[in-house]
């Protein structure tokens, strides 16, 4: 190995551990910032493919910007209160009700709004809920932050994992659906039910009900029409094989801007109560993952697919099973954007390809760092005074992801 490679794979094994770590207290995207830079300023990645890089995501970043601004919108004008007391009060003072309300309704936001939109949309309802039927949050918050990954490949359009993946080049919804309907089902339901036991003690029991929903403003009217609208158009761009960024961030512009004129209220002051940390932790993602690439780490992941070509389903399995773990050491973002350029090179069987899809999605519900949608989770709970530490999620996912992992794989290798 030479240095240069050496010191390389050093820089992004720190930056990705500062990432999870987070040493100092200091925000992730400083780490994978910090990292990037590094690379660029020791000359190991020259500025040209760190740029290249940072591009790469252009649609990732428009896709959060608008799920962010309509997220904040329907916050700040009590969009979360209005459906957080609806959940309560349907609930008629279960607990047990209560988390299958929250459960189900994650399912819905995934598949249809994608696994960002249940961490930044969901979760502050879901908290609000919790907060007003007095039942303990952390079940109902684990919830929100697991289903966003377990239900991520009932649809393309449910993870932007999915698209990165694939390269931009989607299945048709037919065969999407024949290769991922029951492994979804398999996902989703093994996820519940782990989650479900694990949580036992601190969902039982009664809650509150019959809490007052006071009318929403006009403002929120207009937001959650706007959060419903969103949903529909990302169905039909995806139905037309147009990518997500754009009409998501307009979408997302268009709410904020409205509302805040018919509230006559400042968007300034919107924008600022929203987390832009996270825009610059995936554009340093990508730059480390780049970087990576340029060490031949890329082409040796397609040589390993490329030589199981003989066995496709045992190919399928340790593949899927090896980047499901994978995504929790560097997120799976980058992770699929490495999967996909191994995936051009080695060409492997549609259902190598699957298998990956199912590890990239499911695989970072072991970790609070494995998902871009896990971090929102995590932003959004800290907003509202609560944490998750490592340690403390990883209990919940070493039981739940596996499980569904196995449950899902097998289910997608069973199909053929």
């Amino acid at each position: 190995m030479s240095p240069a490679i050496g010191a390389t794979w050093a820089i992004c094994a720190a930056a990705t551990a500062g990432v999870i770590i987070r040493p100092m207290r200091w925000p992730e995207w400083i780490w994978a910032i910090a990292g990037a830079v590094l690379l660029v300023v020791t000359g190991l990645m020259p500025p040209g493919p760190a740029g290249s890089a940072v591009a790469k995501g252009l649609d990732v970043y428009l896709f959060l910007t608008g799920m962010m601004l309509l997220s904040e919108t329907a916050r700040e004008h009590g969009v979360f209160d209005w459906v957080a007391a609806a959940a309560v009060n349907a609930a008629d003072q279960s607990r047990p009700r209560l988390f299958l309300l929250v459960y189900g309704a994650g399912v819905v936001v995934t598949t249809f709004m994608s696994n960002d939109a249940t961490a930044v949309v969901l979760t502050p309802a879901v908290f609000a809920a919790a907060k007003k039927s007095k039942a303990e949050p952390l079940p109902l918050l684990f919830a929100c932050a697991l289903i966003a990954n377990a239900a991520s490949f009932v649809l393309p359009i449910s993870n932007p994992a999915n698209l990165v993946l694939y390269g931009g080049k989607m299945p048709p919804l037919g065969q999407w659906l024949g290769s991922f309907a029951l492994p979804s089902l398999a996902s989703i339901g093994v996820t519940f039910v782990v989650l479900r036991w694990i949580e036992r003690e601190r969902i039982a029991g009664a809650c509150d009900c019959d809490v007052e929903r006071a009318a929403l403003s006009t403002g929120g009217k207009v937001a959650f029409a706007c959060i419903l609208l969103t949903a529909a158009l990302l169905v039909t761009m995806s139905a037309l094989d147009q990518q997500l960024g754009l009409p998501t961030a307009l979408a997302g512009i268009v709410t904020a801007l409205g509302v805040s004129a018919l509230a006559r209220r400042s968007p300034v002051e919107l924008a600022r109560s929203i987390s832009w940390g996270v825009l610059p932790l995936v554009a340093g993602l990508f730059v480390l993952v780049e970087a990576l690439d340029r060490t031949g780490v890329i082409r040796m992941v397609a040589d390993a697919i490329r030589s199981g070509a003989h066995d496709p389903a045992r190919t399928a399995a340790a593949s899927g099973t090896v980047l499901a773990f994978a995504s929790n050491a560097m997120n799976n973002l980058p992770a699929g954007l490495m999967a996909s350029t191994a995936v051009a090179q080695a060409q492997p069987p549609r259902l190598v390809t699957d298998a990956l899809l199912i590890g990239v999605d499911l695989g970072p519900n072991l970790s609070v760092t494995g998902s871009l949608a896990t971090i929102l989770w995590l932003t959004a709970i800290r907003r509202e005074g609560e944490d998750v530490g490592f340690l403390a999620f990883l209990k919940v996912g070493a039981v739940a992801m596996p499980l569904a992992l196995i449950a899902a794989l097998g289910t997608r290798l069973l199909l053929g």
